[in-house]
């Protein structure tokens, strides 16, 4: 009862908020106005916009530390969605002789003033979960968050970093933590490309 009352609350003030303030001289009510500017796409949602489109990536995976990696490319179609509130991110490619399929969806809290970042993927059923925040210096987002361990069933924790080097190349590193451990998992070049 109490998520019905919560959604049908959410529901009366999305619809009422815009046609409020079209439609009167008042001034919004603070909480409206919070509402507002929780809802409304911004500066880190236009950076998140830069990477619309078709990309390529080259990808370098190691299963275990101190291994050698398997090398793979793929693609990628990147589009904005809910009204430019979300990056989504399809993924499609090869990895050892297996075709891969992969959804990513990235977005910008307005709120908590944080990025969030989920992955699934054919080769899992779980999916892993990520907060992030930005550094205008490097241009990069370090995220952290955990993925199962298949292995063990159990959360391990993840770091991943996604570097803008322009408005056409960025690279991904993901690192897995075991302790004091940090190692290597996965490397993703992004290069523009119409395929």
């Amino acid at each position: 009862m109490k998520m019905f009352s919560l959604f049908a609350a959410l529901g009366i003030l999305f619809f009422s908020v815009p046609s409020f303030a079209q439609e009167t001289n008042q001034e919004m009510t603070p909480e409206m106005k919070m509402w507002m500017d929780y809802m409304t796409p911004g500066d880190m949602h236009k950076m998140l916009e830069k990477c619309v489109g078709q990309w390529k990536a080259k990808i370098t995976m190691w299963m275990a530390p101190n291994t050698p990696p398997t090398i793979a490319e793929g693609n990628s179609v990147n589009e904005m969605i809910l009204g430019g509130r979300y990056l989504q991110s399809k993924h499609s490619g090869n990895f050892s002789g297996m075709p891969m399929e992969g959804i990513g969806l990235e977005a910008y809290d307005n709120a908590k003033k944080s990025f969030y970042s989920t992955w699934i993927d054919n080769m899992g059923t779980g999916i892993m979960f990520l907060q992030g925040k930005f550094d205008p210096a490097t241009k990069t987002i370090t995220y952290n968050g955990t993925s199962v361990d298949p292995m063990t069933g159990k959360d391990m924790k993840v770091r991943e970093t996604m570097k803008y080097l322009d408005d056409k190349h960025s690279e991904m590193e993901m690192f897995m933590i075991d302790g004091d451990t940090s190692s290597k998992a996965c490397t993703s070049i992004l290069k523009e490309n119409k395929f």
